[in-house]
C-alpha cells in the first residue's frame, strides 16, 4: 500500500476566485472498489473465518494492478468492520493488489445514494473486471438551480 494518493490533488478556486477543496488531475480516476462480491466471494461479516481464505476474482487483480500502475487512485470501500481490518489488510497483500487506502464500515444492504459536491460516477459490478465503456444511463439528479 502506498500513500492515499493526496500527491496528485492540484489547487482548485471556485467561481470566485476562492481556494476549494483540490482536485485531481482529469487524467487521474478516484477509485472506491467493495472486496465481498466484487473483487472475491460474497462473504458476510458473519463468516470472517472465510475472509483469510478466499481467493480474489482474478480479472479484478489484473485490472486493479493495471489502474494502479496508471496512476489511477484505489482505494478499497467495504461493509467489513474495524474487527476485519488486519484479516483484509493482510488478505490484501498475501494476493498482491495495490492500493492507496482502505475504508472499512461501509453500510450494508446496497442501493447506496452518494450526493457530493464532486462529480461521481457509479460503476455497478456484474460479474467481470475489464477495461470500463462509455454508455448512458438514467440516473436521479437535483433539479438545476433555474428550475
Amino acid at each position: 500500500m502506498s500513500s492515499n494518493g493526496s500527491d496528485k490533488l492540484k489547487e482548485f478556486k471556485d467561481e470566485l476566485g476562492r481556494t476549494a477543496s483540490p482536485i485531481l488531475p482529469d487524467d487521474v480516476k478516484n477509485y472506491l472498489i467493495d472486496i465481498d462480491g466484487t473483487i472475491t466471494d460474497d462473504i458476510p461479516n458473519e463468516e470472517p473465518e472465510r475472509m483469510a481464505t478466499c481467493l480474489p476474482y482474478l480479472d479484478a487483480l489484473e485490472t486493479l494492478n493495471e489502474w494502479y500502475d496508471q496512476g489511477h487512485i484505489i482505494t478499497f470501500f467495504t461493509s467489513r468492520t474495524e474487527a476485519h481490518r488486519i484479516v483484509t489488510e493482510e488478505w490484501l497483500a498475501k494476493h498482491g493488489f495495490n492500493y492507496h487506502g482502505l475504508l472499512m464500515g461501509k453500510p450494508r444492504g446496497g442501493n447506496y445514494h452518494w450526493i457530493d459536491n464532486h462529480l461521481v460516477r457509479a460503476t455497478r459490478y456484474e460479474g467481470r473486471f475489464e477495461n470500463l465503456i462509455r454508455t448512458s444511463k438514467e440516473i436521479e439528479v437535483f433539479p438545476s438551480k433555474d428550475e
